[in-house]
Protein backbone atom coordinates (compact mmCIF):
# COMPACT_ATOMS: atom_id res chain seq x y z
CA UNK A 1 0.00 0.00 0.00
CA UNK A 2 0.95 3.49 -0.80
CA UNK A 3 1.59 6.38 1.57
CA UNK A 4 0.02 9.43 0.87
CA UNK A 5 2.24 12.13 -1.00
CA UNK A 6 2.26 14.07 2.30
CA UNK A 7 3.88 11.48 4.74
CA UNK A 8 5.77 10.05 2.02
CA UNK A 9 7.77 13.65 1.61
CA UNK A 10 7.84 13.72 5.05
CA UNK A 11 9.36 9.62 5.98
CA UNK A 12 11.66 10.85 3.10
CA UNK A 13 12.73 13.61 3.88
CA UNK A 14 13.59 12.09 7.26
CA UNK A 15 15.37 9.14 5.92
CA UNK A 16 17.44 12.01 3.97
CA UNK A 17 18.83 13.23 7.09
CA UNK A 18 19.38 10.46 8.95
CA UNK A 19 21.13 8.88 5.96
CA UNK A 20 23.25 12.25 5.86
CA UNK A 21 24.21 12.16 9.46
CA UNK A 22 24.87 8.54 9.51
CA UNK A 23 27.43 9.58 6.57
CA UNK A 24 28.98 12.11 8.71
CA UNK A 25 29.18 10.11 11.75
CA UNK A 26 31.20 7.14 9.84
CA UNK A 27 33.08 9.69 8.15
CA UNK A 28 36.69 7.89 9.21
CA UNK A 29 35.34 4.17 8.32
CA UNK A 30 34.08 4.59 4.74
CA UNK A 31 36.91 7.20 3.97
CA UNK A 32 39.21 4.09 5.65
CA UNK A 33 39.87 1.33 2.91
CA UNK A 34 38.25 1.05 -1.04
CA UNK A 35 35.70 -1.01 -0.89
CA UNK A 36 34.20 1.65 1.77
CA UNK A 37 34.58 4.70 -0.49
CA UNK A 38 32.54 2.50 -2.77
CA UNK A 39 29.84 1.76 -0.50
CA UNK A 40 30.41 5.50 1.13
CA UNK A 41 28.99 5.81 -2.87
CA UNK A 42 26.06 3.65 -2.77
CA UNK A 43 24.85 5.76 0.70
CA UNK A 44 25.23 8.67 -1.01
CA UNK A 45 22.69 7.60 -4.02
CA UNK A 46 20.30 5.93 -1.43
CA UNK A 47 20.73 9.82 -0.70
CA UNK A 48 19.50 10.68 -3.89
CA UNK A 49 16.79 8.63 -4.37
CA UNK A 50 15.51 9.53 -0.72
CA UNK A 51 16.27 13.33 -1.45
CA UNK A 52 14.58 12.62 -5.17
CA UNK A 53 11.64 11.54 -3.68
CA UNK A 54 10.96 14.15 -1.04
CA UNK A 55 11.36 17.52 -3.82
CA UNK A 56 9.45 15.10 -6.34
CA UNK A 57 6.51 14.52 -3.38
CA UNK A 58 7.07 18.54 -2.35
CA UNK A 59 6.34 19.25 -5.97
CA UNK A 60 3.21 17.06 -6.26
CA UNK A 61 1.73 19.04 -2.60
CA UNK A 62 2.81 22.72 -4.38
CA UNK A 63 1.43 22.05 -7.96
CA UNK A 64 -0.86 19.67 -8.21
CA UNK A 65 -1.33 16.07 -8.63
CA UNK A 66 -0.04 15.99 -13.00
CA UNK A 67 3.46 17.47 -11.84
CA UNK A 68 6.53 15.34 -12.67
CA UNK A 69 9.77 16.07 -12.05
CA UNK A 70 11.62 16.84 -15.10
CA UNK A 71 15.94 17.24 -15.27
CA UNK A 72 16.82 20.51 -13.23
CA UNK A 73 15.38 18.50 -9.78
CA UNK A 74 16.90 15.40 -11.26
CA UNK A 75 20.38 17.38 -11.17
CA UNK A 76 20.30 19.09 -8.38
CA UNK A 77 19.53 16.07 -6.43
CA UNK A 78 21.90 14.25 -7.86
CA UNK A 79 24.95 17.25 -6.64
CA UNK A 80 23.66 17.10 -3.47
CA UNK A 81 23.45 13.73 -2.93
CA UNK A 82 27.23 13.50 -4.55
CA UNK A 83 28.75 16.70 -2.43
CA UNK A 84 27.33 14.77 0.71
CA UNK A 85 29.49 11.98 -0.68
CA UNK A 86 32.36 14.15 -1.42
CA UNK A 87 32.55 14.86 2.26
CA UNK A 88 33.42 11.61 2.87
CA UNK A 89 36.01 10.69 0.24
CA UNK A 90 36.71 11.85 -3.24
CA UNK A 91 35.78 8.70 -4.53
CA UNK A 92 32.40 8.31 -2.91
CA UNK A 93 31.32 11.45 -5.20
CA UNK A 94 32.67 9.50 -8.32
CA UNK A 95 30.56 6.48 -7.09
CA UNK A 96 27.48 8.29 -5.85
CA UNK A 97 26.90 9.59 -9.33
CA UNK A 98 27.49 6.33 -11.05
CA UNK A 99 25.27 4.58 -8.62
CA UNK A 100 22.61 7.18 -8.94
CA UNK A 101 22.52 6.95 -12.77
CA UNK A 102 22.02 3.55 -12.76
CA UNK A 103 19.42 3.58 -10.14
CA UNK A 104 17.35 6.46 -12.06
CA UNK A 105 17.35 4.41 -15.05
CA UNK A 106 16.02 1.81 -13.46
CA UNK A 107 13.63 3.65 -11.84
CA UNK A 108 12.43 5.22 -15.13
CA UNK A 109 11.94 1.85 -16.20
CA UNK A 110 9.78 0.50 -13.57
CA UNK A 111 7.92 4.09 -13.68
CA UNK A 112 7.06 3.52 -17.83
CA UNK A 113 6.21 0.11 -17.22
CA UNK A 114 3.41 1.95 -14.19
CA UNK A 115 2.27 4.43 -15.45
CA UNK A 116 2.55 4.01 -18.90
CA UNK A 117 5.16 6.43 -19.90
CA UNK A 118 6.02 7.76 -23.50
CA UNK A 119 6.02 4.97 -26.27
CA UNK A 120 8.63 5.00 -29.27
CA UNK A 121 7.04 4.58 -32.51
CA UNK A 122 3.83 5.48 -32.49
CA UNK A 123 3.19 8.82 -34.25
CA UNK A 124 -0.23 10.49 -34.99
CA UNK A 125 -2.44 9.99 -38.09
CA UNK A 126 -0.93 10.48 -41.46
CA UNK A 127 -1.90 14.32 -43.33
CA UNK A 128 -3.90 12.81 -46.16
CA UNK A 129 -3.48 15.81 -49.00
CA UNK A 130 -6.96 15.68 -51.57
CA UNK A 131 -5.61 16.05 -55.48
CA UNK A 132 -6.26 18.56 -57.46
Amino acid sequence: MAAPTAVSMLVSSILCVITFAGMQLFKTALGSTEIMTIVGGFIGSILFILLLTGVSNAETLLFGRGFQTKVPEVVFCILVAATASGLVHRVSFTTCILFSIVELFFINRVSSATYGGAQAGKSAAPVQRRKK
